[in-house]
């Protein structure tokens, strides 16, 4: 494996949304990505970002508040900013690679402990995509399955299709409600639609419950993969309204389903 890139998130007081990314995006992907937090006027972590990641299960160990002064003399491939107020004032870093200018506003100015919960849900759905198109493919196991260039074209030529696949993709895993919402098309439409794709061998279902959920395959072969992470990065504005639909979604089941 080479060298993990090093990210660092920043923001004027480093005292949320800043720490959240860096706790999270070490939870989604400590394999590829080392993950670092600061901001220009730090001023301690708050424990309502903490408990907000506690609330999903992410760990908050080893979160402290610190200037972006004590990092400049480090390297960084990507230097994230979450407000539009520290992309003004945060110094440029003599080290940094790629800037990427992220907004997302302060849960603290209204104090509400849903609020910061809601910013810690939409800066995991932007960082989900940012790990898909910079951390690289995974290959999968050795027994893979095989499936032919024209079995997976075939079986992605068509739009609804092609947009859960990328759904999916996106966000790791689905249930039908989420595709559903994301769509905005009838579930018995959905649910043949899936069914097609798991029979030819790109999505596998799991059942949690009464509810199923689907993610890509995990012996797809690479290349299947690295087609759709690419698609994916380079076809935003086409898949734009689904994945705001889905992001807006009410009451959009966590990791134990609640859809109905």
């Amino acid at each position: 494996m080479g060298r993990k890139k090093r990210v660092l998130f920043l923001c004027v007081a480093n005292s949320a949304r800043s720490q959240m990314a860096e706790a999270l995006l070490r939870h989604l992907d400590p394999q590829h990505f080392e993950a670092f937090s600061a901001g220009s006027a730090p001023a301690g972590v708050d424990s309502r970002a903490r408990a907000a990641l506690e609330t999903l299960g992410i760990s908050s160990a080893g979160l402290f508040s610190k200037s972006v002064e004590q990092l400049d003399d480090q390297p960084f491939d990507y230097v994230i900013t979450l407000c539009d107020k520290s992309a003004l004032e945060c110094l440029v870093l003599p080290g940094a690679g790629q800037y990427i200018a992220w907004h997302f506003e302060d849960p603290a100015v209204s104090g509400s402990q849903d609020d910061f919960l809601k910013t810690l849900q939409q800066i995991q759905q932007r960082l989900r995509m940012f790990v898909l198109i910079n951390a690289g493919a995974t290959p999968p196991p050795a027994a893979v399955q095989q499936i032919s260039p024209t079995e997976v074209f075939k079986c992605l030529a068509d739009d609804t299709r092609a947009r859960i696949a990328l759904l999916v993709t996106l966000e790791q895993e689905l249930c039908v409600c989420e595709l559903t919402a994301a769509l905005d098309q009838a579930q018995p439409k959905i649910s043949r639609h899936l069914a097609l794709l798991r029979g030819c061998g790109v999505l596998e279902d799991r059942r949690n419950g009464q509810w199923v959920y689907y993610r890509l395959h995990p012996q797809l072969p690479a290349w299947v993969g690295e087609m759709l992470r690419s698609t994916l990065g380079s076809n935003v504005q086409w898949l734009r309204e689904d994945v705001q639909r889905l992001w807006h979604m009410r009451e959009r089941p966590g990791r134990k389903p609640v859809c109905e």
